[in-house]
């Protein structure tokens, strides 16, 4: 199974860092180039324990319905979103979040599994696992501009 691990260092509170990870309205604004919505379950604001939302997003020129959970939740250090429908045969991804003194440390660590069988783990090596790693970035760096910028951070979260 791939794993991703991703860890980014952000000047901003952990709770600040946190509300971001999870707010559904953000995660809109990082995968605009896939065009994802949110269509059921919690559509918008922060999604929470228990709580899922579907998404619809165009990717490698074909539309997607991924739905996923929050399956663990402890405020504001950590929680975990899993597919419970979708493209993949599975995902689990863990968000964690430390202060080190004003600086947010956040991690991600996201393990996948392709469908497939041998024909997806072909895929995960020629493409799928960087694809993957770059949305993830590219969540990771909105989170940051928006953390690090007051006036962007109650854009989102006011």
């Amino acid at each position: 199974m791939p794993r991703i691990v991703l860890e980014t260092v952000i000047h901003a509170p952990i709770r600040r860092i946190f509300d971001l990870s999870r707010s559904i309205d953000l995660h809109k604004i990082s995968t605009a180039h896939t065009n994802e919505e949110a269509i059921a379950g919690t559509t918008s604001g922060l999604i929470g324990m228990g709580e899922s939302v579907t998404w619809r997003a165009k990717h490698f020129g074909i539309w997607q319905r991924l739905t996923s959970e929050i399956t663990a939740f402890d405020p504001p250090k950590y929680f975990v979103d899993e597919m419970k429908q979708g493209a993949f045969k599975g995902f689990r991804h863990e968000h964690i979040f430390e202060d080190r003194g004003g600086t947010t440390y956040m991690t991600d660590i996201f393990d996948y599994q392709s469908p497939y069988g041998i024909f997806g783990r072909m895929g995960d090596n020629l493409f799928l696992k960087k694809y993957m790693r770059g949305l993830l970035e590219e969540r990771n760096r909105v989170i940051k501009e928006f953390a690090e910028d007051e006036d962007k951070f109650r854009l989102v979260l006011s």
